[in-house]
């Protein structure tokens, strides 16, 4: 599974996963600018009208791609996606990240 940020030819940012010729369960992301600096928004990318994340882009309306995706936005990802709570940190834990549900 290969999660990827790209900007489409609509000039929108969407984050998905990546499948052969497409990326599928695509989510908006929306920068909204705050007291603090700017917060993103991962929606599904049909909303209001859809509440699930899901849906495919074919590669080729892709006009350019983020060369890495930051693991809190992929996590963040992966919950809205899964409804899975993902946790960064646990006491004692190694690991590097677990999976809360």
């Amino acid at each position: 599974m290969e999660i990827k940020i790209v900007k489409i030819v609509t000039g929108e940012t969407v984050i998905g996963t990546k499948v052969s010729d497409y990326l599928e369960d695509v989510a908006l992301i929306q920068v909204i600018p705050s007291s603090g600096g700017i917060q993103l928004a991962i929606l599904p990318y049909g909303f209001p009208f859809e509440e699930k994340i899901g849906g495919k882009i074919p590669l080729d309306k892709i006009v350019y791609e983020f060369k890495d995706v930051p693991a809190d936005i992929k996590n963040k990802y992966l919950e809205a996606k899964s409804d899975i709570k993902i946790s960064s940190t646990m006491p004692g834990s190694n690991l590097d990240f677990n999976l809360i549900k």
